[in-house]
């Protein structure tokens, strides 16, 4: 029989760490981030899980999946974890859902079920705030996975408080300008509860990354300059330019690292110096 207090402590004791992608505020190039952040991570070896817990499923849509809305997906794997909502089980499996990649990335899509997660589980006694966190202690996928990446929602709902429980570290993509900097202060702001809940460790701040950064505007340094200051401690990554390769690559369902022209030599330079950036902190 499954032990729940085993797989506990064998996660603790497991090399993977879990890293999400968050902001409120949608529109920012999250998923964006989350895509091309796993293939670096891919890029130098690492065997990647992504977890898609946005219902837009954005994410999954960038892994070019046939059959998208006939596939079963994270929300019955999360249904399915929960005792107490054993009416609502499906024989749905975690290799029924799991699409494994070829190029050392595996992905847990997401559907439109994700959206009624919150209704679903309204009614249970066991700790809402930490299902994905059992459901992924149970299948102990920090001992299969090197990284584990969650693209999240753009809301303050249950399925965001679920990942900031789950993961050992959050990145803060993010446009600079007020509107994406108050979305950063609200899902910082549900971290800090998360924390004086005392029910899980507080996920670190692996930094924030400006993106979309305009640098045909004069005004985009100072705001730029502006923001880090209210942003207080945490890593301020290198700001991302509004480059035609992102278009393109994502155009094609790729990462940057797909490409071997020298057009995407700075933006791979960029990742792969975050991925260095984010093990340091993880790690210290």
């Amino acid at each position: 029989m499954f032990s729940f207090f085993k797989a506990k402590e064998e996660s603790v004791q497991s090399r993977g760490r879990v890293i999400a992608l968050m902001n409120q505020k949608g529109g920012v190039g999250k998923t964006t981030m989350a895509f091309n952040l796993a293939h670096a991570f891919s890029h130098q070896g690492k065997k990647v899980l992504c977890i898609d817990m946005d219902p837009q499923s954005n994410f999954s849509s960038l892994f070019d999946l046939p059959n998208m809305d006939d596939r079963k997906n994270i929300h019955h794997l999360l249904i399915n974890s929960v005792k107490e909502l054993k009416a609502l089980h499906t024989s749905t499996f975690l290799n029924d859902v799991i699409i494994k990649g070829n190029d050392g990335i595996d992905l847990i899509p997401s559907g439109q079920e994700l959206s009624g997660f919150e209704l679903t589980v309204a009614g249970i006694q066991a700790p809402r705030q930490l299902i994905l966190k059992k459901f992924i202690e149970k299948f102990e996928l920090r001992s299969q996975y090197d990284v584990i990446i969650i693209d999240g929602p753009p809301t303050l709902g249950l399925l965001v408080v679920n990942i900031l429980c789950a993961t050992d570290g959050v990145l803060y993509p993010f446009v600079p300008d007020r509107f994406s900097e108050q979305g950063l202060k609200n899902i910082q702001q549900v971290v800090s509860d998360i924390a004086e809940m005392e029910i899980t460790s507080t996920p670190k701040n692996l930094g924030y990354i400006p993106n979309l950064f305009d640098t045909r505007r004069k005004q985009a340094t100072t705001d730029l300059e502006q923001i880090k200051v209210t942003l207080g401690e945490g890593t301020v990554h290198e700001a991302f330019t509004n480059k035609v390769q992102f278009g393109k690559s994502l155009a094609q369902r790729k990462s940057v690292f797909h490409f071997k022209s020298n057009e995407y030599k700075d933006l791979q330079r960029q990742f792969v110096t975050m991925t260095e950036t984010v093990n340091k902190e993880l790690h210290a």
